[in-house]
């Protein structure tokens, strides 16, 4: 066990950290420092490097509040990152010297959110073991809505019927490079007007990410007599695909533009060998801990649920 050795990642290591990513088992470009860094004046950086003698054989992308670290704030999900072919019984030693580093730098509590369970085809699930036998709690658990495109569609009869419907109007489906239509004529206005919020990413932040990873993350949009009424903003994997913004005007909402839009894609991403279609979370701060209606909208474009869990480990 004492052969690991945990460092804080530092700017020196940016080539080294990024060139793991690339080749580990359970990460995505999420985890690439030009991913990360974007919004860096927001958090303190506390992620971790740990070490094999001279190789690098895990990370931990993390921030520190105070004597509390977590899986990076900044990312929808994290966790430890693993080297490919990392067996279970030395994923628990890394725990342990992963833990016993965190004790030495003060550190009291590590809240934990590894990535869903289906971005992970060859598993990915040792981690949260190790962190349950060291007395982690589950401290929240959402319903994560994912489509998975290696089975048929079951869309409902109803989304279908009104897609086929829908066809008929002069609807016009548009890849785009830039996403300041979107932006600013339906994601910033809607999300204002109904939730009083703006945008994760400001444009300028999502067109830089875009440019860092132009294969990445693409802008699909929906235009009606000329205008934009629609778009869904997606983040690729290899494997996944996942719908990180979606939005419509009230023409289109009228015209059911956003389910039009989603339809098409479910059905583009499966011909092109995606293996799932992730729609993101459905919780809300209410009584029933999720929002029924989008919980049933995602149900009935071909959902199930996943889990996405968060663990709080109190490090004695």
């Amino acid at each position: 066990m004492d052969k690991y050795v945990v460092q804080q990642y530092q700017e020196n290591d940016y080539d080294n950290w990024n060139a793991f990513i690339g080749q580990a088992k359970n990460a995505t470009f999420l985890f690439h420092r030009d991913f990360m860094e974007y919004h860096k004046d927001r958090f303190d950086d506390f992620s971790l490097m740990i070490f094999d003698k001279q190789n690098l054989v895990a990370v931990l992308p993390a921030n520190r509040i105070g004597n509390a670290v977590y899986s990076h704030q900044g990312l929808t999900y994290g966790g430890l990152v693993f080297k490919a072919k990392t067996i279970g019984e030395n994923i628990g030693f890394i725990m342990e010297m992963l833990l016993s580093f965190l004790k030495e730098n003060s550190v009291t509590t590590l809240y934990y959110k590894p990535i869903p369970s289906f971005y992970c085809l060859s598993g990915n699930s040792e981690a949260d073991f190790f962190l349950f036998k060291k007395g982690a709690i589950l401290e929240r658990k959402e319903m994560n809505l994912a489509s998975n495109l290696a089975l048929p569609l079951t869309i409902s009869k109803s989304k279908l019927k009104h897609f086929n419907k829908i066809n008929g109007f002069d609807l016009e489906i548009v890849e785009e490079q830039q996403l300041d239509a979107f932006w600013k004529n339906v994601l910033e206005p809607r999300l204002w007007n109904k939730f009083g919020v703006k945008p994760v990413h400001s444009v300028e932040e999502i067109t830089t990410l875009k440019d860092n990873f132009p294969s990445n993350i693409k802008q699909f949009s929906v235009y009606y007599e000329n205008s934009i009424i629609s778009g869904i903003t997606v983040f690729e994997t290899d494997t996944v695909v996942k719908s990180q913004y979606g939005a419509t005007t009230e023409i289109g909402e009228k015209l059911r533009a956003l389910d039009y839009l989603f339809i098409t894609l479910l059905s583009k991403y499966k011909k092109e060998g995606k293996l799932f279609f992730d729609m993101g979370i459905v919780n809300e701060d209410n009584d029933l801990g999720y929002h029924a209606g989008l919980l049933k909208q995602k149900e009935e474009l071909g959902c199930a649920v996943f889990s996405q869990d968060f663990y709080k480990l109190t490090i004695l």
